[in-house]
């Protein structure tokens, strides 16, 4: 009996790897055996500097965090390893008379740019696995990728002797190329991982890592010139900049992580309270987040709609009689809209989540006859006006877990979509109800 809960447990570990990050690993995992094989033939070119980078890249990939929407990244190790992939020379003292900026002081190959980030990588993440952290295999496969485009586009050209304009010039295109593929792969991944639309996974990837790509590109530049004009300890000043800027996104990250638990939180009052079913919240949430994918909302607006979810039926709360089994799609419409706002004002209370609280005031509006008037605009009183999507995706998925609980009949689960469907004239919207169908029809069959 262990050992076949032990051969479920492997089984579906592996079943959380898609097939697009089985092939990214693989890829990174060859490249790496063909760069440690040629750098063992012909040895390491200049292995103090090798070195240096090498540890600098460890203690990036031994302080890496997780970034909002669960991206793992490394900026010190990244802007280690793609300084080491730009660099030049090793103070001025190293370039030969007339030489821009050290040119030919730097002799190590791309390959070898790849086996010493692999190198420093390997031995950054071993005390988290010692700890018990694995590593992400896909995060750094992508890292890696990133470091090898610049490598690959930028150390053939220093054999040209270039002007050192040049050689700047070049390096801002190479480490646009790499961002690029960085979040090319990622979009890729996340798309299969989350089943999103390419072009809003691709949008996501740009919005969450636009601004640290900038910082770690910025500060690999920096590390590589002044590197090459001041030696060694430029590695150290200049490494001070990412530091201040992973410190930033850590607070930002750990900020959202506190406010998703908070919610969490406050969304199983109304389960201990007994005026909910036990799960019922996670279950909407979860949902709903799914049929948002569908729908092509973006990232940012499917946190928001996930703290919507969780918190719909805090409203709940002001009710002496519970209703019953918690299920508000059996209460009368005025009911429905009174919760509906009680839960908003509460939810506004916190100062911070003012457009959730919109979102859950309107989540009781029918489809087709709700109304949302605009300030100053008399004619939108007479007009009517769908909630925001947000609310409609909260209103069915609510319904249907309301109707279905935490079955697993797929029987009862289709009549509850037939009914809802049945509803769509005017309750319900019947672009949501089909998105509701397909994240239904994906669920693994009981």
């Amino acid at each position: 009996m262990t050992n076949t809960k032990m051969r479920t447990r492997e089984r579906a570990a592996w079943q959380t790897i898609d097939s697009g990050q089985l092939l990214l690993i693989a890829t990174a995992g060859l490249f790496v055996i063909v760069a440690i094989t040629q750098v063992a033939a012909v040895r390491l070119v200049q292995p103090d500097i090798a070195i240096i980078f090498g540890v600098l890249i460890a203690l990036g990939e031994l302080f890496r965090m997780v970034m909002p929407g669960n991206r793992e990244v490394a900026p010190i190790a990244s802007a280690g390893a793609t300084g080491y992939a730009l660099l030049v020379g090793v103070g001025p003292e190293n370039a030969p008379p007339g030489a821009p900026l050290g040119v030919e002081a730097a002799a190590h190959s791309p390959l070898q740019v790849v086996a010493v980030t692999a190198a420093g990588m390997l031995v950054g993440s071993l005390p988290h696995i010692a700890v018990g952290r694995s590593p992400r295999p896909d995060a750094m496969a992508r890292r890696l990728f990133t470091v090898a485009v610049v490598a690959l586009c930028f150390r053939p050209l220093l054999s040209f002797h270039l002007p050192w304009q040049l050689l700047l010039a070049v390096m801002g295109v190479a480490v646009v190329a790499s961002c690029f593929t960085d979040v090319l792969i990622a979009a890729m991944i996340r798309a299969e991982a989350v089943r999103a639309r390419f072009g809003i996974a691709l949008r996501d990837e740009v919005d969450a890592k636009l601004g640290l790509c900038a910082a770690t590109s910025a500060t690999a530049m920096l590390i590589a010139v002044a590197t090459t004009a001041m030696g060694e300890a430029a590695l150290l000043i200049f490494t001070v900049p990412i530091l201040v800027t992973q410190f930033a996104f850590r607070r930002y990250a750990g900020i959202r992580a506190t406010y998703l638990q908070t919610v969490r939180a406050l969304s199983r009052v109304t389960e201990v309270g007994g005026y909910v079913e036990t799960g019922h919240s996670r279950r909407v949430s979860q949902l709903a987040v799914a049929m948002g994918r569908e729908l092509g909302m973006s990232e940012e607006e499917l946190l928001e709609l996930e703290y919507a979810a969780l918190m719909h039926d805090i409203g709940q709360l002001s009710l002496g009689d519970p209703i019953p089994g918690g299920a508000t799609v059996l209460a009368s419409p005025a009911e429905q809209r009174r919760i509906a706002e009680l839960g908003a004002e509460v939810i506004k209370q916190t100062g911070v989540l003012d457009r959730v609280a919109h979102i859950v005031r309107l989540s009781s509006h029918p489809y087709r006859t709700g109304r949302e008037t605009a300030a100053g605009d008399p004619a939108a009183a007479s007009r009517p006006v769908p909630p925001p999507l947000a609310g409609r995706v909260i209103k069915v998925a609510n319904a249907y877990d309301d109707l279905v609980g935490d079955s697993a009949d797929r029987d009862r689960g289709a009549a509850v979509l037939e009914r809802l469907r049945l509803d769509s004239a005017a309750e319900y919207d019947p672009t949501v109800v089909e998105a509701l169908s397909r994240v239904v029809d994906r669920r693994p069959r009981s």
